[in-house]
């Protein structure tokens, strides 16, 4: 079964350490977008990143995986994830400004 055949599913995810004014939101939209992803990522008051994404569950892994290390300048420090089905509700993966 290939990746588009694969039920889509949505992550939910909060990255805390450095992850904000590092090119947190950059980074994980750039790799959502590699792997034709949707949803949306954006910096929250308490200093975390929140990020929700629908697709493949491998592609979603994939995009988990990354954002476990970030860009170069952030400092990942913890990632809570949580799985769900998948609400077809994002057209395209984008940054959102609080």
């Amino acid at each position: 079964m290939s990746h588009s055949d694969s039920p889509a599913q949505r992550l939910s995810a909060r990255v805390t350490g450095r992850v904000q004014g590092v090119g947190f939101r950059h980074f994980t939209r750039t790799t959502a977008q590699q792997h034709s992803l949707t949803g949306w990522v954006r910096n929250e008051p308490d200093g975390s990143v929140r990020l929700e994404a629908e697709g493949p569950r491998a592609d979603l892994e994939t995009l988990l995986d990354a954002v476990h290390d970030g860009p170069r300048p952030a400092r990942v420090e913890s990632v809570e994830a949580e799985w769900n089905a998948a609400t077809d509700a994002f057209s395209q993966f984008e940054v959102r400004y609080a």
